[in-house]
């Protein structure tokens, strides 16, 4: 049997810093479809009205991050905000080695389920998930305890989604799934169709809700007091040292960029800063790579003829 390896970080970036030092700016390429579509964007703009060479590179936020911080990878394209609070802290404010863009687009997380679930059951509150009578309505193979998928693994939210099933109380009624994004979205088809209730993390701007009536389940507002969420990387015991009993906080993403490129390449730094969505935007781009089936680059090309006076504002022309 052949050995797998395992890569380190430092590895990692050494290689992105090799396979991409030639181009004058690299864009970290996150997994889901939005960032890849902004990520695209911003290259097109770089490319056909900055004449920079731009370079595309895979990475989770961890590594664009710390890639950042080195020079290696010089764009984010999409840092949640609370959700990657901690990177953000470590390389923008104790750093000062990335830069945060200033223009949010307001996004909102929680759980959903259909609408049509919700009307036939009267399930309307994250408490109706610790209800046995109704929880037990999501159970799909038979142990008497409902399943609701809490994000993909690794993520920084599927760690709060955990804590915040054990300070609601559903942990004990409800299984919590951790599967791979696309999976999800296949498995809460198959139950659309099937007429099944479905219970799964949601947020918003995202293709999904252009493809099925959603809700979210109500929640108290965020209560900033008792909120205390710890990730894996933080604590050991960081679920037991860990409370979220109430709603996310309002949530925004941001565009980060390396500080390098004020000097290095100022004309790609003042684009980055003036860069500008909003959660419309976001949506259909997510729609048009998912739904449309679209390459990403493809896509952004398409979008940036499309929005010629938002490109050009960007620009400051």
């Amino acid at each position: 049997m052949k050995k797998v390896k395992t890569l380190s970080a430092a590895v990692v970036l050494s290689l992105i810093g090799g396979l991409t030092q030639a181009a004058d700016v690299v864009v970290g390429v996150p997994a889901w479809p939005s960032a890849a579509a902004t990520a695209y964007i911003l290259k097109v703009v770089m490319e056909d009205n900055l004449g920079l060479d731009v370079a595309m590179q895979s990475g989770s936020n961890a590594v664009i991050f710390e890639a950042m911080d080195r020079g290696s990878i010089n764009v984010h394209p999409e840092v949640w905000l609370p959700n990657q609070q901690n990177l953000h802290d470590k390389y923008v404010k104790q750093n000062g080695t990335v830069v945060q863009n200033p223009n949010g687009v307001e996004a909102a997380q929680g759980i959903c389920v259909t609408k049509a679930t919700s009307e036939k059951y009267n399930i309307t509150s994250i408490f109706d998930l610790s209800d046995p009578d109704k929880s037990v309505l999501f159970d799909t193979d038979g142990d008497g305890m409902g399943e609701m998928w809490v994000g993909q693994p690794g993520a920084a939210s599927t760690t709060v989604e955990i804590i915040k099933a054990k300070s609601y109380g559903y942990a004990e009624t409800m299984n919590l799934v951790e599967l791979d994004t696309p999976l999800n979205w296949a498995a809460l088809d198959a139950a659309v169709k099937a007429d099944k209730p479905y219970a799964f993390f949601c947020y918003t701007p995202h293709h999904v809700f252009a493809t099925h009536e959603l809700v979210f389940l109500k929640e108290p507002a965020h209560n900033a007091e008792t909120w205390k969420v710890l990730q894996p990387t933080d604590d050991a015991d960081w679920l037991a040292k860990s409370n979220a009993d109430s709603a996310w906080a309002s949530a925004n993403l941001y565009v980060h960029f390396s500080k390098s490129l004020e000097k290095d390449q100022p004309e790609a730094a003042i684009l980055l800063k003036n860069f500008k969505l909003n959660s419309d935007i976001v949506g259909q781009l997510s729609y048009g790579m998912v739904v449309g089936k679209k390459d990403p680059e493809t896509l952004a090309k398409e979008w940036v003829i499309e929005h010629s006076d938002l490109v050009e504002s960007w620009l400051g022309q």
